[in-house]
């Protein structure tokens, strides 16, 4: 969970720290990451196939195919990395054209620019953090991820300030701060790895003789999939990013601070999903589908307990916590308003994010991504456009829409998981000799 959660609390501690420059500040850096954080988590996602596999391999006892899955994913990584960091640059000077104050674009788009730069070492970064967490190897990784953020922490002071003789760099020195930091993660990370006494078992050398058609394809219908999964939800707050954009600067600064907030509980609850993905993923490979069921509740029941705690927080605080990015009383008071609608969806965020996770380690994924994009798209985005500017909700309207497409996802993966998980054990009961 603390490991998931660093890679959104760089964009936590960015957001916070602009928002002293003043809204529009704010507003390009709300802007610019939802655009970032997007295609961020599509990586991730295709990362994430390196975990499942590996688990199901450890499972097995198959140590040479946990090296084969290892060489595979590293390539996928790279290449995903680079095509992600030229789709954004491309694709940058298009925010000129999304009908959004011209000065939060004109901030926006060199702060992008940095910032796109570090998807390389971030998914150099996931490779070696997803092989080591599908063998349940977790704490190394969230070690590097608290370090690499103090680090970030501390770049953002002297950076965007201009402290230690650094002239005052504004929201692009928090674009370098992100950048150097995940540079560092990405060292660390390799560094573990590389010299782990428990991984040396496995092998793990990239080797380009060792890479065939095969494996690609088995990882990446794991990984695309995932990435789309990851997409039509980010993607679905991103857009509404935009749909704020067109309601103001002071609406779009009120949606960083509240996104911002709601994603430290969504990652940590990716955190759960992933361990959901991991334990269903070790149970399925050694076919014992009664500890994969109690696995993958337990895991659901955790994450209804973690959410319904923020879910009180963000009710409780919504008067409060704005004041940590921003003192302008119109941002603070909209803010508030968002927050108690992110009160309501998190236990629906929660439960669909470990579902997509346990439904991960079982490798389906064709379906739950059908769900996503049908209740985020279909549904949650035109609701909530027509909530917003034609029934006169405005900014709580987009995010009531983005509250119903979340509760939907969730239930039906939930559903989906216990009848697949259920199907599963009745067969084997079935299958035992009788007597």
């Amino acid at each position: 969970m603390l490991s998931q959660l660093g890679h959104v609390m760089v964009g936590v501690a960015d957001s916070m720290m602009v928002g002293r420059l003043g809204a529009e500040p704010l507003a390009a850096a709300s802007l610019a990451n939802s655009i970032f954080f997007m295609v961020m988590m599509f990586g991730t996602g295709v990362s994430m196939a390196i975990t499942p596999l590996a688990a199901v391999a450890d499972g097995e006892g198959k140590p040479i195919r946990i090296s084969r899955i290892f060489n595979h994913g590293f390539a996928i990584n790279g290449f995903t990395g680079l095509f992600l960091f030229v789709l954004i640059v491309l694709a940058a000077p298009l925010l000129r054209y999304m009908e959004q104050p011209e000065p939060v674009v004109n901030l926006a788009i060199p702060y992008l620019g940095i910032i796109t730069l570090s998807l390389i070492p971030v998914m150099f970064f996931q490779t070696f953090k997803q092989l080591a967490e599908g063998l349940s190897q977790t704490k190394q990784a969230m070690l590097i991820t608290v370090f690499c953020n103090v680090v970030n922490i501390f770049l953002n002071w002297v950076l965007i300030y201009g402290n230690l003789g650094f002239p005052p760099m504004g929201l692009n020195g928090a674009g370098w701060a992100t950048l150097i930091s995940r540079v560092l993660m990405g060292l660390m990370i390799w560094y573990y790895v590389w010299t782990s006494k428990h991984l040396k078992r496995y092998n793990i050398r990239f080797d380009f003789r060792r890479l065939h058609f095969p494996m690609f394809s088995k990882m990446l219908k794991i990984g695309v999939p995932t990435g789309f999964q990851y997409v039509f939800e980010v993607g679905a707050f991103s857009t509404a990013a935009i749909m704020m954009g067109w309601l103001g600067a002071n609406a779009l600064a009120a949606h960083q601070i509240a996104i911002n907030l709601a994603s430290i509980s969504y990652m940590m609850a990716t955190g759960l999903s992933a361990a959901a993905m991991v334990r269903v993923g070790n149970q399925f490979g050694k076919n014992d589908v009664k500890t994969l069921r109690e696995a993958g509740f337990t895991v659901f029941g955790m994450v209804v307990v973690l959410m319904a705690i923020f879910a009180v927080l963000f009710m409780a605080l919504r008067n409060y916590l704005p004041f940590l990015y921003i003192d302008e009383v119109n941002v603070v008071e909209v803010t508030a308003g968002l927050l108690v609608i992110a009160g309501l969806f998190q236990l629906s965020d929660g439960v669909q994010a470990v579902g997509l996770g346990a439904l991960r380690g079982m490798a389906d994924v064709t379906i739950p991504t059908l769900i996503t994009l049908i209740a985020y798209w279909v549904i949650a985005l035109p609701l909530g456009y027509m909530l917003a500017f034609h029934w006169g909700l405005r900014e709580q309207g987009v995010w009531y829409g983005l509250l119903i497409g979340l509760t939907i996802t969730g239930g039906l993966l939930l559903y989906r998981f216990h009848s697949i998980s259920r199907k599963m054990l009745k067969n084997k009961e079935e299958a035992l000799p009788v007597g």
